[in-house]
């Protein structure tokens, strides 16, 4: 630690407990769990979206920061290093690669040409660890919604070569009409409303580094991409991916966004129409269709190599036959540091997300080590690094686990805590997938709530969360939290307040912490957590998969059964 570094946390380390002890008022609910001190939560997330820690940022003084606040947070309430080496922290070996922002994109077809800006009309990268690369007059290709799914008899890539040539793709899973009602989604194709991996942007690139693409670029639409393109011109600034053996080279050489108006600005270019092109890409009967246009573009890369962080606290379990099994808590710490300024703040603070998070994770660790007695397992809390960046941190660790996937139960994400006050419900994303959903079930019943499934599910959000690579190697894992039946509240008055948020400050510098929250839904949720984790940590057998699940065969291999 720096001495600058050491100087500055100090003040903020004393600021905190001295606001710990001024601000004594808590909040309890008639459940089994403990009291949660609102301000000291608040505490937490002022802290943490300060100005001084500049948007929290990986390899930057801001993760630094962060960083040292977790682990001596993690210290002060009682928690033991969480890595067997007797540390705190996991070492997270990745790449920053910042493009050259004079790039430009360049359609043609004969003479005519069409030129996209960068930032305003196209969002374009590599993860490729090399200082510059290219496309030159490759050829374009609409491939629909890029789907291969043979258990939908579906594929977006029938009888092409897609080697060397420029992939445009739709975002999203393909939104198939109901043939008993049109106006409704198929709900036996690609789970009707409820967004599949394979509608996730990550797919789309997946896909394109399979079939060998020069270039993969994702047409943005704001309703099926669930965020406005405004969130996708965050990444003009520096990437980060995890650092592998091949430096990102099995990937396509260029991945991006365009806008919708420049999509079908390129299919007038190409002497097709847009919208034709996209109803033909719903059925299992399409086939590529080749633009009769090429691309070209070049981008200059900034590039460095940084070991971020994973930040890992223990609760060692008290019974000796047991207390090598793990039940985890995640949540990330990151954000997106400093950038573009909006209305004069260049600072994109994160405090809803997921400063809320952070301070939960702690504030439960804190009741944890309170009990006389531990749970018969062990508790990880695990506050990962580069979320925003594509699930990095907690990827890492659920490919390189500090304990064995085979003996950790379960994990329990917390992003973004409910700031919107307390629910009769609360909202599970992706229900029905495991036996977690009866440890939240029971935990929310004690408090008068009842499940509900994620009022969005065609935003994909069981997908862009913590949770997710832990659920792709197998282990069961749940994000739940908030609901939509806010008590005191209209319907509807949760989903337009959380529509709003996601307008006007997901990702924005102006997610901040504001006086009208609520945080007595964060409460009953975080007690909830704290049921589910120490009902887990006791239970007789670990939690499963249910039948038909697409992480089912994948556990059920690490399990031995």
């Amino acid at each position: 630690m720096t001495k600058r570094l050491a100087v500055m946390l100090s003040g903020v380390l004393l600021a905190t407990a001295f606001g710990a002890g001024l601000l004594a008022q808590t909040t309890t609910l008639p459940v089994a769990a403990p009291s949660i001190s609102v301000p000291t939560l608040l505490e937490h997330v002022k802290v943490l979206s300060s100005d001084l820690f500049e948007g929290r940022a990986p390899g930057t003084l801001g993760e630094e920061l962060t960083v040292a606040y977790i682990e001596d947070q993690f210290k002060r309430v009682g928690l033991t290093p969480g890595n067997p080496d007797g540390t705190y922290i996991q070492k997270v070996p990745m790449v920053g690669i910042t493009p050259d922002p004079s790039m430009s994109l360049t359609f043609a077809r004969g003479a005519a040409t069409q030129t996209l800006k960068f930032k305003d009309d196209v969002v374009a990268w590599t993860k490729r660890v090399q200082p510059r690369v290219s496309i030159d007059a490759s050829d374009v290709v609409f491939v629909g919604y890029g789907v291969r799914a043979p258990e939908y008899g579906w594929d977006d890539y029938k009888g092409v070569d897609l080697a060397g040539k420029t992939m445009i793709v739709l975002v999203g899973d393909p939104p198939v009409p109901d043939p008993k009602n049109p106006t409704t989604l198929d709900p036996s194709v690609f789970g009707g409303r409820a967004m599949t991996y394979y509608g996730r942007w990550t797919y789309k690139y997946e896909m394109g580094a399979e079939k060998r693409a020069a270039a993969v670029l994702i047409v943005h639409e704001t309703g099926p991409a669930a965020y406005p393109f405004s969130v996708v011109q965050g990444k003009v600034k520096e990437q980060f991916d995890l650092l592998t053996p091949d430096k990102g080279m099995g990937r396509a050489a260029i991945e991006g966004w365009i806008t919708l108006d420049q999509a079908k600005a390129l299919c007038r270019l190409a002497g097709q129409d847009y919208a034709a092109l996209k109803k033909q890409a719903l059925t299992r009967d399409f086939r590529p269709v080749p633009l009769d246009v090429t691309a070209s573009m070049t981008i200059a890369n900034t590039i460095r190599t940084v070991d971020s962080r994973n930040v890992v606290g223990r609760i060692a379990g008290s019974d000796p036959k047991l207390k090598d099994e793990y039940v985890i808590f995640t949540s990330h710490w990151d954000h997106f540091g400093i950038g573009a300024p909006v209305n004069g703040d260049k600072i994109y603070h994160g405090a809803l997300d997921n400063a809320t998070g952070i301070g939960g994770m702690i504030e439960i660790a804190r009741a944890y080590a309170k009990l006389p007695v531990a749970p018969k397992r062990s508790l990880l809390f695990l506050a990962v690094t580069a979320e925003e960046q594509g699930l990095l941190g907690s990827d890492y660790y659920a490919r390189t686990p500090l304990y064995p996937l085979r003996k950790t139960l379960a994990v329990i994400n917390m992003d973004a805590l409910n700031i919107y006050g307390k629910t009769r419900d609360l909202s599970v994303v992706g229900l029905g997938n495991s036996d977690l959903d009866d440890y939240a079930r029971d935990a929310a019943a004690g408090q008068g709530r009842h499940l509900v499934p994620d009022p969005k599910p065609e935003d994909g959000g069981y997908f862009r969360s913590d949770h997710f690579p832990f659920a792709k190697q197998g282990v069961p894992a749940i994000n739940a939290g908030g609901g939509e039946e806010v008590i005191g509240k209209p319907a509807g008055w949760a989903r337009k307040a959380q529509d709003e948020y996601t307008a006007l400050h997901y990702h924005k510098p102006s997610d901040v912490m504001r006086p009208d929250w609520d945080m007595g839904g964060a409460v009953q949720d975080l007690q909830v957590y704290y049921v589910m984790g120490y009902r887990l940590a006791q239970a007789a057998k670990f939690p499963e998969w249910k039948p038909g699940t697409e992480f089912k065969a994948r556990r059920d291999k690490m399990m031995g059964k």
